[in-house]
């Protein structure tokens, strides 16, 4: 790897002083090319997300966007980013259920417009769950940081007074940068099962997109080991928190 003096000497040849390169230097006028792209791709998501809320994209075009977007990410660079090694070693995963670490995108530098959407590391031991639930107005991307999951997706076909009718749409394992996103009219019910030690995933979601669409955007919790009806379809009892996290968490 050069040093930084013969890489200027061979940009920029003789004719410029090294001190001059060193000025250069310290006021970043050569540091694109050499700065983590991390601050692009989260100005690009911040982007996606306006656009949603602002409805010049329909929850669909956003998810293809975004598994775009995640899957050219720098993972080690959003790992940096969201401090993944601090979490690791300060903070406490749960022994049931899913740890969640928030975080403030906000801050990235360089970006100039709002930020529109919420972000969390979940986190869960083997064996632990982020467990089934669906929402109503709001798109989720999730990326899998590190260890391993067992994600399993379903489309809500219909809601009854103390049910859901779903239908299986994903099951499979998901490593590190692997990825999958939700919306009202795709694989709008999900649940991820740690098969590591520890797994960590990252979420973005943006709620209120559309008005059209009613219902909270809160969890909407349900056992999607009910009774399998016509179609492959199943038939999901509606189910507390507390009875999801004690069966699947």
């Amino acid at each position: 790897m050069q040093s930084r003096r013969d890489f200027s000497a061979s940009l920029i040849g003789s004719a410029v002083t090294f001190s001059l390169l060193e000025t250069l230097w310290s006021r970043d006028l050569f540091a694109d090319p050499a700065k983590p792209t991390i601050q692009k791709w989260v100005a690009e998501l911040v982007e996606m997300a306006n656009d949603l809320k602002g409805q010049k994209l329909t929850d669909l075009q956003f998810q293809a966007k975004m598994e775009d977007l995640y899957k050219r990410v720098n993972l080690a660079e959003l790992c940096t980013l969201v401090k993944l090694d601090e979490i690791e070693k300060k903070k406490k995963i749960p022994e049931r259920g899913a740890g969640s670490f928030g975080f403030d995108l906000s801050k990235v530098e360089g970006l100039t417009a709002e930020v529109t959407f919420g972000s969390q590391i979940f986190a869960c031991r083997k064996g632990h769950s982020i467990v089934p639930h669906g929402h109503a107005n709001m798109c989720t991307g999730f990326i899998v940081l590190k260890g391993k999951w067992r994600g399993r997706h379903y489309d809500r076909v219909e809601t009854g007074k103390d049910h859901f009718i779903i239908k299986p749409t994903i099951d499979r394992a998901f490593a590190a940068g692997d990825l999958s996103t939700i919306s009202d009219h795709k694989d709008n019910v999900h649940w991820f099962e740690a098969t590591t030690d520890t797994a960590f995933i990252f979420n973005v979601h943006v709620i209120g997109y559309d008005k059209t669409l009613k219902g909270s955007s809160g969890r909407m919790y349900l056992d999607p080991a009910g009774e399998k009806v016509a179609g492959g379809l199943i038939k999901a009892p509606k189910m507390t928190s507390a009875e999801c996290h004690k069966k699947y968490g």
